[in-house]
């Protein structure tokens, strides 16, 4: 389109190339905006704006989806959400793995992994409702929007008082209604984390039964599967078996295959997943890491590889240490040091690179940073997710193309999760916009420094608001909150 001189937006954002997140080639483009929409793409060279952002030689991408994070507590504890705006993520979906902030009764106990969301703000993130939750939430907006997703192991905590067997019939019809207050509240969906030992003793009829509200309402079924090791083909098929049951559709949480026995399976599990698809609603995501980080276990089994410590609340001082070399300091076996840090958490290196590449080249697989946003040593995946794939994996490793990258980040996220006008530039959507350099962009933080910003992300918009420029936070907290579209009327 070409405009008139009548034509004023609040913002303007000229000479870009824009890459829309639909995987369409990129084209140059002028981008308006007015009242937090995008309302005109083209040539606008004849209006004006009260602000006005040069992107000539720079990318102009939809903000990213952060298909898997635990920013549940996140966003309160720390609004400006410095961690997800500094490498161009505008959405964060949370909740994942089970674990979620609501609902959670007060008093309720917080087992690992429940307890990681208390580490970085403490019980005041707690809500015995989902609509609770979600109500605290539109009253303190933070710098992203955030789609919140309802965890299986919460609901467990919440009516439980054993979490050690299968639900009765009367904790299931319990722990259902609860699905249905928070579908009801704007939930996007409900996760589960079966490898976490809170979930572990639920068996697949109790998460069906659990999850029966999901039927015919579009939200989704996401999982942090049972098994990533040796079973892991065994978890697909439970997973495929819970989303056929519901008739809705499944994430696969960070799909990986972990074990130096594993290493190579991915060539196994992708026709798997690809086969699926064809035939059911299948979605996958990954983080651009070979090294994953959740809560320390004490499980002998999960041990077994290269583990640094994160955090631990009774030892802070050994964050960012290796956990033999604790061990060896204190003169106990890792089994047992790793007891004394809890509660912890660590980052473990598990992976084979070659799967890790194999999975994210995969073109159906979202990207997602599964990053634990409190410590001070965090895995680096917190800050540097989007830039890494951008900057490694589509520029240096020639992966995939920088159009199928940014769709990777948003339009496919967006799809899959049912965000209705976010994930595209397209006149009429919410105007969540990331500006970087194709030839700079790239993940700055390390495994020894990890809360370094990235390099290359210009501008970052959310809703409208300039909220990052040119390394600096501009204090903007235009955060919204997502909800299923069928919920909208209802909130």
């Amino acid at each position: 389109m070409t405009s008139s001189s009548a034509d004023f937006f609040d913002l303007i954002i000229r000479g870009g190339t824009v890459i829309d997140g639909t995987k369409a080639p990129r084209f140059a483009a002028d981008v308006g905006i007015r009242d937090g929409r995008i309302v005109a793409i083209g040539d606008l060279r004849d209006a004006s704006a009260a602000r006005t952002i040069d992107a000539a030689g720079k990318i102009v991408a939809p903000g990213f989806i952060d298909s898997h994070t635990h920013d549940d507590s996140a966003v309160l504890v720390e609004p400006e959400m410095p961690f997800k705006i500094s490498q161009g993520v505008t959405t964060v979906v949370s909740g994942n793995c089970g674990v979620s902030v609501a609902p959670l009764k007060p008093g309720t106990p917080r087992p690992m992994p429940l307890g990681l969301l208390s580490a970085g703000g403490g019980r005041e993130t707690e809500f015995a409702t989902f609509k609770d939750y979600m109500a605290v939430l539109r009253a303190n907006p933070s710098s992203v929007n955030i789609a919140p997703m309802v965890g299986h192991t919460a609901l467990r905590a919440s009516v439980m008082s054993d979490l050690a067997r299968p639900a009765s019939e009367s904790e299931i019809a319990e722990m259902r209604a609860l699905v249905r207050e928070a579908l009801d509240a704007g939930a996007i969906g409900v996760s589960t984390g079966t490898f976490y030992p809170p979930a572990e003793a639920a068996p697949t009829e109790e998460i069906i039964e659990i999850c029966r509200p999901l039927t015919g309402t579009g939200a989704v079924y996401a999982t942090h599967m049972r098994n990533e090791n040796d079973h892991v083909m065994d978890a697909l098929e439970e997973s495929f078996a819970i989303g056929k049951a519901l008739d809705v559709q499944i994430v696969i949480s960070h799909h990986k295959v972990t074990g130096p026995a594993n290493f190579g399976r991915s060539k196994q599990t992708l026709p798997v997943i690809s086969k699926a698809m064809q035939c059911q609603c299948v979605a996958l995501d990954c983080y651009p890491y070979n090294a994953s980080s959740t809560m320390l276990h004490t499980d002998p089994a999960k041990l077994g590889v290269k583990v640094v410590v994160a955090a631990s609340k009774p030892h802070p001082e050994m964050a960012g240490r290796d956990l033999a070399d604790i061990a060896s300091a204190w003169g106990v076996d890792r089994l047992e040091a790793a007891k004394r840090l809890q509660p912890a958490s660590a980052i473990y290196f598990s992976m084979e690179e070659a799967d890790v590449q194999n999975i994210l080249a995969f073109e159906p697989t979202m990207i997602g940073s599964d990053g634990l946003p409190f410590g001070e040593r965090p895995h680096p995946r917190l800050w540097g997710t989007f830039p890494r794939v951008l900057g490694y994996y589509c520029r240096e490793l020639n992966l995939f193309s920088l159009e199928t990258a940014v769709w990777k980040m948003s339009g496919l996220t967006a799809q899959n999760f049912g965000i209705k006008e976010r994930g595209t530039i397209a006149a009429g959507n919410h105007a969540d916009i990331t500006i970087f350099d194709a030839a700079t962009v790239r993940d700055s933080a390390s495994y020894d420094e990890p809360c370094v910003p990235a390099a290359g992300i210009e501008a970052v918009i959310v809703n409208g608001a300039l909220t990052w420029w040119q390394g600096a936070h501009q204090g903007a907290k235009a955060g919204q909150v997502v909800t299923r579209a069928a919920a909208v009327a209802a909130i």
